[in-house]
C-alpha cells in the first residue's frame, strides 16, 4: 500500500493565497454525498495541488455548511465485492504543519460500489482550529466480521474487540475482550482462534501461535491453564496476545488484521492489533479469562 501527501488546507488559511479566493458550495454527485446549504465566500475553490487519497479514502475541498463555516469532509469508496467497514486514522496539523494530534472515524457497512462521505470536524475535533488534516492509515475489514464496540448487540450474543495495548523494549502485549452483550449465558473455554491477516487481508504464513503468553515473555498475564469460563449477560473475559517485534536475518512480517473466532463454531470477528511481528515468527495468545470486574 502507497500514502501520498494527504494534507488538505484550511479555506480559512488558504484565502490569502493566490489557490483560493474563498469557499463555495459543492453539490452533491454521483456518490449520493450531501450538498452543502451555504456559501462562504463567491468563488469555488481551485483544484488542490496536493493528492489526499489513501486505499479509497479521499479528504475532499472544504465546504460551507449551515452555519457559513468551513468543514472538512472525506469520502470512502467500497471497491471490492462485498460490504465493507472502514476505519481511517488521520492526523490533524497545527498551521505550522506539525502534527497535534490522531482522530479515528468508523463508517460502517459501505455496499460494493457506494462511496460515502461524512464530516472530519466534530465538536470534539475541530478541525477548523488546526492548519491540516493527514490520512495516517486505513483499515478495512468484511462489514459482517466488523467489531461492534456499541450499539445494537450483534447476532451472535457477543462482541469481540481488541484494545490498544502496551508496548516496552521491543515487548508488544494486546488484550482480545470478549463480552456478552446477549439475554443467555455463554461459555467458552480454551484458547481464541486466531488467523492472522497481512495488509490485504489475505492470510500470513510462517508464524507460530504458541498458547500461553509466558512463550513470549513471563509476568504479562497469559500464562494459566485454560478453565471454562460462562459469561453472564454484561459480563466479559480477555485474552492477551503478546510478541516481540524483534528484527534480525530474513523479511519482517506485519499483520495489521486478526481473524479471532471466540470458540469452535462462533462467528468470527477481524479486528486490527496491527501485529509487527519482526522476524521472531511467534505470537503467544492466552486462555479466555474472565474478567471479574465486568459483571454489571
Amino acid at each position: 500500500m502507497r500514502i501520498a501527501a494527504t494534507s488538505v488546507a484550511l479555506c480559512a488559511a488558504l484565502a490569502s493565497t493566490a489557490l483560493l479566493a474563498g469557499c463555495g458550495t459543492e453539490t452533491a454527485g454521483g456518490s449520493g454525498a450531501p450538498a452543502a446549504s451555504a456559501t462562504c465566500a463567491s468563488a469555488s475553490p481551485a483544484a488542490d495541488p496536493s493528492g489526499r487519497t489513501w486505499d479509497n479514502v479521499t479528504l475532499v475541498h472544504r465546504v460551507c455548511g449551515p452555519s457559513g463555516a468551513p468543514v472538512t469532509e472525506f469520502e470512502v469508496t467500497n471497491t471490492e465485492s462485498q460490504a465493507l467497514t472502514f476505519v481511517i486514522t488521520f492526523t490533524l496539523m497545527n498551521e505550522s504543519g506539525e502534527a497535534m494530534d490522531n482522530t479515528t472515524r468508523t463508517v460502517e457497512s459501505v455496499k460494493p460500489g457506494q462511496t460515502v462521505r461524512r464530516a472530519l470536524d466534530t465538536q470534539d475535533t475541530p478541525v477548523a482550529t488546526s492548519g491540516s488534516a493527514r490520512i495516517m492509515k486505513v483499515r478495512t475489514v468484511a462489514a459482517d466480521e466488523a467489531p461492534s464496540g456499541s450499539g445494537a448487540c450483534p447476532p451472535s450474543g457477543i462482541r469481540v474487540t481488541a484494545d490498544r495495548g502496551d508496548a516496552a523494549m521491543g515487548l508488544r502485549v494486546v488484550g482480545l475482550h470478549l463480552l456478552n452483550c446477549g439475554t443467555a449465558a455463554y461459555e467458552v473455554e480454551g484458547y481464541p482462534g486466531l488467523q492472522l491477516l497481512g495488509e490485504d487481508r489475505a492470510p500470513v504464513s510462517g508464524v507460530r501461535i504458541l498458547h500461553g503468553t509466558d512463550k513470549i515473555s513471563t509476568g504479562i498475564g497469559g500464562d494459566a491453564a485454560p478453565r471454562p469460563v460462562t459469561l453472564k449477560p454484561g459480563e466479559s473475559a480477555y485474552a492477551n496476545l503478546a510478541w516481540r517485534n524483534t528484527t534480525g536475518a530474513g523479511e519482517a512480517v506485519n499483520a495489521p488484521y486478526v481473524r479471532v473466532t471466540a470458540k469452535a463454531g462462533a462467528a468470527p470477528v477481524t479486528v486490527t492489533p496491527e501485529l509487527d511481528l519482526g522476524t521472531t515468527g511467534r505470537l503467544g495468545v492466552g486462555p479466555w479469562t474472565k474478567d471479574d470486574t465486568s459483571a454489571r
